[in-house]
Order: structure tokens, then sequence, then C-alpha cells
């Protein structure tokens, strides 16, 4: 683990793979954004809702809290979804090509992948899970060659001084 987050050569290989990932997102997001009919979520929802994920045999629901959220939530509240899946299939993308909050943006890929996956698809989820998770574990050091390098000290001093404020504030009481 040391090697993967500290590692010049991890950093290098990491690179790549945040770049491949990023590529993935980023087009999803794009093809959504751009396309010739609006994006709409709607027939998705309604097929995952009617054809949940079952379990072999039984045929009990697998992830049935996740159809209720779907049913109840998701589906009444599809345009909230329209906008937010591919934006943020976008700049999930651009995070990680860019090398830029590294961390934060595979962590919301790693999120939607979890959906996609739990309302039955699979396409290229389980490989984008299985690189994001490396990116992931690897931390700050994905993102060393990238904007990262550049924003992650500026950051590190901003939540410092928040961080010291608020123990400074606890400490008089």
């Amino acid at each position: 683990m040391k090697w993967l987050r500290e590692n010049k050569y991890a950093a290098m290989l990491l690179t790549l793979v945040r770049l491949y990932v990023g590529w993935a997102w980023m087009v999803a997001g794009w093809h959504k954004i751009t396309g010739e009919k609006a994006f709409d979520a709607t027939g998705y929802l309604k097929g995952a809702i009617a054809k949940p994920v079952l379990e072999t045999g039984t045929t009990d629901l697998v992830y049935g809290n996740f159809v209720a959220f779907l049913k109840n939530f998701a589906l009444p509240h599809v345009g909230i979804f329209n906008v937010v899946i591919p934006w943020g299939e976008l700049l999930v993308g651009l995070g990680l090509l860019l090398g830029a909050l590294t961390t934060t943006a595979i962590f919301f890929g790693l999120i939607m992948n979890f959906m996609y996956m739990f309302a039955g698809t699979v396409s290229t989820n389980p490989w984008l899970v299985l690189l994001g998770f490396i990116v992931f574990a690897a931390g700050a050091n994905a993102g060393k060659f990238g904007v990262d390098h550049l924003i992650l000290p500026y950051l590190h001093k901003w939540f410092d001084k928040i961080v010291n404020r608020f123990h400074f504030t606890f400490k008089l009481r």
C-alpha cells in the first residue's frame, strides 16, 4: 500500500489508469449532454424497477431498498437525475483526466458505478469499479502528475487553518 500511495513509478502507472477511467466517464457524460435527444433517465428507471436484480432460485429482490429508492424518489424526481447524471459523469471524467481533486472525483465515480450495478446494469461498471478502487486507494499519489500536485498543498493549508480555528475555539470552552 505504501508503494501505491508514495512511489513515483506507481504515480506514473496510476496516471494511465486515471486517464483511462476519466476518459470513459467523460465520454459517457458528453454523449448524454450533447446527444441529439435530451437525456432522459425515465425509461432506464422504469426498467430497473420493473426488472430488478433477483436472487437466483428464490426470485427475492437482492436490492429491495434500492428499488424502493428508485420507485419512490428517483422516478418522481427524474428531472433532477436528468441533470445530475450526465453532468456528474462529465465532471468525474474531467476531474480524473486533469488529476484535479482526483480522490473526490473517483469517489463519486464509484458511487455512480455502484448505483448502475444495483439497478442491474453490468456493462463496463465492474472494470471501472476495480480500476476506481485502485485509484481511490492510491489517494493523492493518483493525481501527482496532474492539477492535484498544485492545488492539494494549498487546500491542506486552508483546511489546517479552519481546523486550528475550531480547535482553538473548542479549547476555550
